[in-house]
């Protein structure tokens, strides 16, 4: 019998090297097979719980070390722990307390939804009920997995819920093949089971489509690119931008709950987390209770100002409260000169002014007080001390925009492209003449650089477009398995024999 130890919402518990939370705990009571599962209403639990585990503290806010510190977009502050300082010089190793945390954080999150697809299907709930729960856990599991190829390529898949100790020694998949085959088999059926439904922090058909869309991209633009491992897949490069247009296509052809929002300034307020653009974002509100609940990720990219609350000047001249912050990500000029002096991306969303309560200029980066240009995409006026509405963008539309102009790479996807382009108040490319597909899909990585800065994803691009050394100075010198993929965990390879 299945001894799920009730934590939260009382469900499951991960262990060995999929796990974060002790065994040690002792728990406050029992399900097992014979008393939960019994009704729709336990089932959405456990899918709930499944969620809960994209906001652990050691994942969430982790995912930035990982993918903006080791990029172009930023450094970190020079007293932040040792561990963020091998980020920013690329000199992560195994024992890297973040990446362990990172790690573990989601091979929980992958059990967690695992709990579901083996205790829902075949429950006898009704057909309707099964196929949204076990879609939105076939999401979740694909979600999660993607996460660790991404940062670790060749990592274990976890295909089934673990309970028990000697359940957690998965041997690795033989290659890149078997890995994306299972992503996409996963993200396949959560398509085929889920519906249009938008709720905010939950995944729908559409987010699945948006999903398995960039799992297609990625795979095509690191086989084209020739990055290590991925010279197994076996489908060619243009069948693989293919399929991520097709998944592409669906979601900006194929329904009207998500849109591409022409005002720049609605996308980043914490109060819209269901405008049109948000296709999956984490559910996280100030009046949480709990860190993970709540979030605290503004204050990782707000310098530190002495005098607590600061105020920002808005694009009509009104004034924003916002608290100080850790200083912890800071912005490269690298970045900054990325974007044309009026790009509304740059000019509205990077502060390089703040001022007091009575409207007056207390600080600039020009004299110094404030540090570095900090990003306006994490802040809430009405936050309650450390506690925020901020929370990551994990799938926005116009994310999708950018991998059907980078998939086609054809006159469909300038439009979407120049879309973009377009509401951040920058010149428009009339046509594709004289450019290659490959010298447009270039384009298409450095506009996504522009609009997805800080939301966690700059490296990934860097990565499967096997242009890391190219773009940060600091990875010069290492091997191409070194800056294609972080080394899996010291400790868990110490926990399981089958991962060398």
């Amino acid at each position: 019998m299945k001894i799920l130890n009730k934590i939260a919402l009382g469900l499951v518990f991960a262990v060995g090297f999929a796990s974060c939370e002790s065994l040690d705990v002792e728990p406050t009571g029992f399900y097992s097979d014979d008393n939960f599962y019994k009704t729709v209403e336990d089932a959405e639990a456990s899918l709930l719980y499944a969620y809960d585990a994209l906001t652990l503290v050691s994942y969430a806010p982790i995912n930035f070390y990982l993918n903006e510190l080791a990029s172009d977009n930023c450094n970190v502050k020079s007293d932040e722990g040792s561990d963020a300082q091998e980020f920013v010089n690329w000199e992560v190793t195994s024992q890297n307390e973040l990446l362990t945390q990172y790690y573990r954080c989601a091979y929980i999150a992958v059990n967690r939804a695992n709990a579901v697809i083996e205790n829902v299907e075949g429950r006898g709930f009704e057909e309707s009920e099964e196929r949204r729960l076990l879609g939105e856990a076939y999401f979740l599991r694909a979600y999660n997995h993607f996460n660790v190829v991404r940062a670790f390529g060749i990592a274990p898949l976890q295909t089934s819920l673990i309970d028990k100790m000697d359940e957690t020694t998965s041997s690795l998949p033989e290659n890149m093949q078997e890995v994306y085959a299972f992503l996409i088999d996963d993200l396949t059926k959560a398509v085929n089971y889920l519906e249009v439904n938008r709720v905010t922090g939950r995944a729908d058909k559409v987010a699945a489509q948006a999903l398995l869309a960039d799992v297609y991209l990625f795979a095509a633009s690191a086989k084209e690119s020739g990055v290590p491992k991925y010279d197994a897949l076996t489908e060619s490069v243009d069948n693989l931008y293919a399929k991520a247009a097709e998944y592409a296509g669906y979601v900006l052809n194929d329904q009207s709950e998500y849109a591409h929002d022409s005002n720049l300034q609605n996308i980043y307020d914490v109060d819209k987390a269901d405008g049109p653009e948000h296709i999956f974002i984490l559910s996280m509100d100030r009046s949480g209770t709990a860190e993970g609940d709540y979030s605290k990720l503004s204050k990782y990219f707000i310098p530190w100002i002495a005098g607590g609350t600061i105020y920002l000047k808005n694009t009509d001249d009104s004034f924003s409260p916002t608290h100080d912050g850790w200083s912890v990500f800071q912005t490269t000029n690298k970045l900054i000169s990325s974007y044309e002096a009026n790009d509304k991306r740059r000019t509205d969303l990077f502060v390089s002014e703040i001022y007091d309560e009575e409207n007056n200029l207390s600080g600039s980066v020009s004299d110094g007080t404030i540090p570095y240009e900090f990003t306006r995409k994490y802040i809430d006026t009405e936050f309650s001390g450390d506690k925020t509405s901020t929370r990551p963008y994990l799938i926005r539309y116009s994310e999708v925009q950018l991998i059907y102009a980078e998939a086609t790479a054809n006159a469909s996807g300038l439009e979407q492209y120049n879309q973009i382009r377009n509401r951040a108040g920058v010149s428009e490319l009339d046509d594709l003449s004289g450019l290659s597909a490959e010298e447009f899909r270039s384009l298409v990585v450095e506009e996504r650089q522009r609009e997805f800065a800080y939301e966690g994803d700059r490296l990934w691009d860097l990565r499967r477009k096997n242009i890391v050394q190219e773009k940060v100075t600091e990875a010069a010198g290492l091997s191409p398995e070194q800056v294609a993929f972080y080394p899996i965990p010291q400790r868990e390879i110490d926990l399981n024999p089958n991962i060398n």
